[in-house]
């Protein structure tokens, strides 16, 4: 029995080996095929406190502001990115409008004087003015907008012509006319 004990390496000979064995250049390119595989990258957990440690150093750092603000600066990423985003962004928009408080805030920063001054700077522009002639050309131009128009000017001729058949009514009543 001895002879199969010798024959067997221990636990420390083994681990030895291993270490060993991932040290060397096949072991460490081994290491980098495996943690390239989708099916580990989607398995691999890290750690939270690593993640944010991470972020914050990448984020707040001089030289991860330098670099955001140079790959926002690439058209085609900045559009991915705003698309990636847009839904998420909808979706904080549309709970935040509901929010008294925010509605609040909202409703005070467009009643600033300042505000006010810029919002009727701009109506007067003639930017302004031409993007609202095209938006009311293109409006005119939809059969949706035309329908439903000619659906609300129906509405207001038949409630005219229905005041005024009131009125020749009353009139004829006390004998007018």
């Amino acid at each position: 029995m001895e002879d199969q004990q010798s024959s067997q390496p221990d636990y420390e000979s083994t681990k030895k080996m291993m270490v060993d064995m991932l040290k060397t250049d096949e072991g460490k390119e081994a290491i980098k095929e495996v943690l390239q595989d989708e099916e580990v990258k989607k398995e691999l957990v890290m750690e939270e406190s690593f993640v944010r440690e991470t972020v914050q150093t990448t984020l707040t750092s001089d030289a991860g502001k330098e670099y955001w603000t140079s790959l926002m600066q690439d058209p085609e990423f900045a559009k991915s990115f705003a698309e990636s985003m847009q839904n998420q962004n909808e979706q904080i928009l549309k709970s935040l409008m509901k929010d008294p408080e925010y509605q609040g805030m909202m409703i005070s920063v467009m009643k600033d004087p300042e505000m006010e001054e810029e919002y009727l700077e701009i109506m007067q522009s003639k930017e302004y003015r031409q993007q609202v002639l095209n938006v009311m050309s293109d409006a005119f131009e939809s059969p949706y907008f035309v329908a439903k128009l000619n659906e609300i000017m129906g509405n207001v001729a038949q409630k005219q012509m229905e005041k005024q058949d009131k009125e020749n009514e009353t009139k004829e009543e006390s004998g007018g006319e």
